[in-house]
């Protein structure tokens, strides 16, 4: 799987796990250059709280487009470690 924004592979693994529809990714996976951490915070009932990544490609960055659980609920503890993305960041195989 590839994740893609702005025209540039950002992460890319063949280990994903899918949630909700959502492909998480290693965090060894993703192109960290690309990456910045954000204030943003949201919570989800069975997952947990999330963190947000902002990305950055050419100057152009995409605002929380990006999402980890840096300690998931017991529930949701395959995807420690993974991210997964949104906001116009295409996951193709």
């Amino acid at each position: 799987m590839k994740a893609i924004w702005n025209g540039q592979v950002i992460a890319e693994s063949d280990d994903t796990v899918v949630i909700e529809g959502n492909h998480y990714f290693p965090e060894d996976a993703i192109k960290k250059e690309f990456f910045s951490e954000s204030i943003s915070n949201t919570v989800c009932p069975w997952k947990g709280i999330a963190s947000y990544y902002n990305v950055t490609v050419d100057g152009k960055e995409n605002p929380d487009a990006a999402w980890y659980y840096p300690e998931p609920k017991e529930a949701a503890k395959v995807i420690k470690d993974r991210i997964a993305f949104w906001k116009g960041v295409e996951v193709v195989n």
